[in-house]
C-alpha cells in the first residue's frame, strides 16, 4: 500500500523552487537523484496496462527508476541480494563492528566523498585485517561485509560503516579455523586506534597527492602546513569503534543485513506532514534514551539534508573483503566449511519478481484486487515526459 507521504512528493512540489535557488553549486548527481524520484512509478518512466481476464477491471503499472537513492525501490534490489548473501552465511556467531570518523573529517567527506569514502573502506578494512591477524589476538584472516551509511536520524551528514563480521578466521597456514572466545570479538581500542592511524595516513596521502578539495569554509587546510597541524590533532584523539553482541543465529544476521544494506536516508514511513512548506517526519533521540520525537523542517532545508547522502555515479555502498572479498569469495568460503565440517548449502533458486514482491507487500499482483481472477498484461504505456522544466532547471 503506497504510503499516505512520500519524499517524491515533497520533491515534485518544492523542486523546481528548490533547484532554481540552488542552481549555482547543485551538482549533477544530485539533479539525477531528484529527477528519478520524482518521476518514479508515473507515466514519465512509461509501464504497462493490466486486465482482469474474468471482470474486466483495468489497472496501470508504471516503471520504477530503480535509483539506489529512491525509497520506493530498495526493497526488490535488497531481496535479490539477500538471497544471494544467504548461501554465504557459515555456521558461526557474526558480529557487528560500527567505524565512525570524527566531525572534522565528516566535513572533509562531504566535500570529497570519493576520496574520503574510500579511505574510510580501506582504514576499516586494513584495520581489522591487521588486528585479527595478530598473534596475540585472533591470529588468523578474516572476512566481512561493509555498508556505508552516510546519516543519522536527523539526516545529518555523519559518515559511518557497519561492518558484519564473521566470529573466527583462517589460520596463516590455512589448515584450521580459528574462532573468537565466546562472545567476544577484538579489542576494541587497539582497533579504534589502528583505524585512526591507517586513516590519518591515507588522508594525508590523499592531502599530498592533490585528491583533496576545500572549500571556502575549509579554504585555511589547504595550506600544506594547517593540513598538517589538523592532521596531527586528529592522530592524537580517540576515534569511535563499536562492537556489538554478537547475533542469536544466521537469521538474524540475514535479518539485520535486510535492514541496513539498501537503506536510504530516510523511509517514507517516517514522514508524518507536509504543510505550507514544513516537512515533519519522526527520528530516534539516542542522547535521550532513544526516544521517539517528531522534527520540522522547512522543504528546503529537508531537500537539502536529504541530498547530501548522495553518493556518486559508480561508487560502491556495499563492500566485501577478507576472506569474503569478491575475487576469492566462493573458493575461500568453500575452504571454511571444509574447516569447519559444515555442509554446502543450496545455490538460491531463480524466481520472478511478482515472488518476492509478493513476500514483501502480502499481495499478488497477478491476482485482481475486484474479483480474485487473474491479471493479465494488456499493452505497454510509452514514457510521457514532464514539460522541459525552464533554463534553470537544467543541469550544467
Amino acid at each position: 500500500m503506497r504510503p499516505v507521504l512520500e519524499v517524491a512528493d515533497i520533491f515534485r512540489r518544492h523542486g523546481p523552487v528548490y533547484r532554481q535557488a540552488h542552481a549555482d553549486h547543485l551538482g549533477g548527481t544530485e539533479r539525477r537523484v531528484m529527477a528519478a524520484i520524482e518521476a518514479c512509478r508515473t507515466p514519465a518512466l512509461g509501464g504497462h496496462a493490466e486486465q482482469c481476464a474474468d471482470c474486466r477491471f483495468v489497472r496501470y503499472a508504471y516503471n520504477s527508476c530503480r535509483n539506489r537513492h529512491c525509497p520506493k525501490c530498495q526493497g526488490l534490489a535488497r531481496a535479490e541480494w539477500l538471497e544471494a548473501r544467504h548461501a554465504e552465511l557459515l555456521p558461526v556467531p557474526y558480529f557487528h563492528v560500527v567505524f565512525t570518523v570524527p566531525a572534522p573529517v565528516a566535513d572533509i567527506a562531504f566535500h570529497n566523498k570519493v576520496a574520503v569514502y574510500g579511505i574510510l573502506f580501506h582504514a576499516a578494512a586494513e584495520a581489522l585485517r591487521d588486528v585479527a591477524g595478530d598473534n596475540r589476538h585472533l591470529g588468523a584472516e578474516v572476512g566481512a561485509v561493509a555498508v556505508l551509511h552516510t546519516w543519522g536520524q536527523a539526516l545529518h551528514h555523519h559518515p559511518h560503516l557497519h561492518c558484519i563480521v564473521p566470529g573466527g578466521g583462517i589460520s596463516p597456514d590455512q589448515t584450521r579455523w580459528i574462532a573468537c572466545p565466546p562472545g567476544f570479538f577484538l579489542p576494541v581500542r587497539m582497533l579504534s586506534r589502528r583505524f585512526r592511524d591507517l586513516f590519518v595516513h591515507q588522508l594525508r596521502s590523499a592531502f599530498t597527492a592533490g585528491s583533496l578539495r576545500f572549500p571556502v569554509a575549509l579554504a585555511a587546510l589547504a595550506d600544506p602546513a594547517a593540513f598538517a597541524a589538523w592532521a596531527d590533532e586528529l592522530g592524537h584523539t580517540e576515534w569511535v569503534v563499536y562492537a556489538k553482541p554478537p547475533f542469536a543465529g544466521p537469521a538474524q544476521v540475514l535479518d539485520y543485513l535486510g535492514r541496513y544494506t539498501h537503506r536510504v536516508a530516510i523511509a517514507n514511513s517516517r514522514l508524518v506532514g507536509f504543510d505550507d512548506g514544513q516537512v515533519s517526519f519522526t527520528w530516534k533521540d539516542y542522547r535521550h534514551d532513544a526516544k521517539t520525537k517528531v522534527m520540522t523542517l522547512a522543504a528546503d532545508e529537508f531537500i537539502r539534508r536529504f541530498l547530501q547522502h548522495t553518493v556518486p555515479n559508480g561508487f560502491h555502498r556495499i563492500r566485501h573483503f577478507g576472506f569474503l572479498a569478491n575475487r576469492h569469495r566462493a573458493e575461500k568460503l568453500a575452504l571454511c566449511r571444509n574447516l569447519l565440517a559444515a555442509p554446502t548449502p543450496e545455490p538460491p533458486s531463480a524466481r520472478r519478481w511478482q515472488d518476492r514482491l509478493r513476500d514483501l507487500t502480502g499481495q499478488d499482483v497477478e491476482v485482481c484486487p475486484c474479483c480474485g481472477g487473474r491479471m493479465l498484461t494488456t499493452g505497454t504505456i510509452p514514457p510521457q515526459p514532464p514539460p522541459r522544466p525552464p533554463m534553470w532547471c537544467d543541469s550544467s
